[in-house]
């Protein structure tokens, strides 16, 4: 009895230090991170472009959305935007139809769309420019330092990974890039006269390689070479292929969220999480007595622990993440339910208190597997073929099942067995009884 006594105040203040942990890192302290909230919580400008990739070969699609969502996303942090999300999506299949390829754009705090429109759809610009002379790349902090070249990515018909051979080097990354024969005339000039220089590739302004340039090279192919692992190689080539011919992108929807707008939606939802749970909260109490307040506990260490998640995995949270919270909190709770019931199914058949909690918890275990099991599916299947709002929604229930499980089986089986209730009397029958009965 003493160790699972010590195990529930362990539990205890465990929970109240998270609480507190998780309320100053929201609010300030030297750890500052607030809750992430999506634009419809916090506004921002949210575009959702369709990538045209019907002349792309299949085998192709996933690499040219990868490196149109980099680009993109290159150029929204250009824009100067915090915490900007670019993500890619397929329309769901389930819709009928062909399966179409998007770009989701989300921009918090901007609200001139036709601005931020303007940026995104530029051509990408790939360039090759020239350092400085008496200049290293760890001394170039700005563009300033290169010089402009006529190279840029147009003449450049691909860029391919490559492994060198020379056993020396132990068979490291490379990229090879072929031009066209106008761009091999261009780079030829550009490496005769400037052997020894570093030569920085550049994507949207940024640099994305800064090779040196170690002789003449002729034949219109060049190799870029350095500390590239095959992963970055992979990564680099398919910019320079990718980045310099974009996929065709078109706008098909756009929607402006005002601050004013976001603030209220998001106190609406924590209002109505607050009476949710004290809704909840009370019916437990009265219904349940006993148990019910433990349940109540078990559920407030629910929401820590939830928090405390959201927090540290730094969930976007949308309006209908709140609401697939608030629908978690009713998971948790019917969990409670059927312990109770089978408890107090013990208690009538004449067992003790002790050994009514002990069964109760054990037959309630297989509807409580069961019927999480099932949620969980559903959460899985909803993130698989949803789209980002959707996803938002099953992700944010998904983890809201997996920690009510917990709480309901471990916390709440705790709390009651260190309460060392162990007699029948009248008082104790009441105590785990339900609603009107015994």
């Amino acid at each position: 009895m003493l160790r699972i006594r010590l195990s529930a105040l362990t539990i205890l203040l465990a929970a109240a230090g998270l609480g507190w942990v998780v309320w100053a890192s929201a609010h300030n302290g030297s750890w500052h991170r607030p809750f992430k909230l999506g634009l419809d919580l916090s506004g921002g400008t949210h575009l959702v472009y369709k990538a045209e990739t019907s002349t792309l070969q299949a085998a192709d699609i996933k690499d040219s959305m990868a490196a149109l969502r980099d680009t993109v996303e290159r150029r929204v942090n250009l824009f100067g935007v915090g915490e900007p999300i670019v993500q890619t999506e397929q329309s769901s299949a389930l819709s009928g139809g062909a399966v179409e390829q998007r770009l989701i754009v989300e921009l918090p705090g901007v609200t001139d769309t036709q601005a931020a429109i303007k940026q995104i759809g530029q051509t990408p610009v790939l360039d090759f420019r020239l350092l400085k002379k008496g200049l290293t790349p760890a001394q170039a902090t700005t563009s300033d330092a290169f010089e402009a070249t006529p190279l840029t990515g147009r003449y450049i018909t691909k860029a391919a990974l490559q492994f060198n051979n020379n056993a020396t080097v132990n068979n490291s990354a490379l990229v090879e890039l072929t031009f066209n024969s106008e761009g091999a005339d261009i780079f030829s000039k550009l490496t005769t006269e400037n052997t020894g220089r570093y030569m920085g590739i550049f994507l949207d302004g940024a640099p994305i390689s800064v090779p040196v340039i170690q002789e003449p090279i002729n034949g219109g192919k060049a190799v870029i070479s350095g500390n590239f692992t095959p992963q970055s190689a992979r990564e680099l080539a398919r910019n320079i292929n990718f980045g310099a011919l974009p996929v065709p992108i078109s706008l098909i929807s756009s929607e402006t969220i005002g601050g004013t707008l976001g603030a209220k939606a998001v106190n609406d939802g924590v209002m109505a999480g607050i009476y949710g749970l004290l809704a909840v909260a009370v019916f437990m109490v009265v219904w349940y007595r006993l148990p019910g307040t433990v349940a109540v506990l078990a559920l407030a260490i629910y929401v820590i622990l939830s928090l405390a998640v959201f927090q540290l995995l730094s969930i976007t949270l949308t309006a209908a993440g709140i609401a697939a919270f608030i629908l978690s909190v009713g998971m948790a709770v019917d969990a409670n339910v059927l312990i109770f019931e089978r408890t107090r199914e013990e208690l009538q058949a004449g067992k003790t208190t002790q050994e009514a909690i002990h069964d109760g918890f054990a037959r309630a275990w297989l509807s409580i597997r069961d019927s999480n099991i099932s949620s969980i599916i559903t959460a899985t299947i909803l993130f698989w073929f949803g789209t980002s709002i959707v996803q938002g929604f099953a992700l944010v229930f998904g983890l809201g099942v997996l920690i009510s499980m917990f709480t309901a089986i471990t916390v709440s089986r705790t709390f009651l067995m260190a309460l060392g209730v162990n007699r029948t009397t009248g008082f104790t029958r009441f105590l785990f009884g339900s609603g009107f009965s015994n």
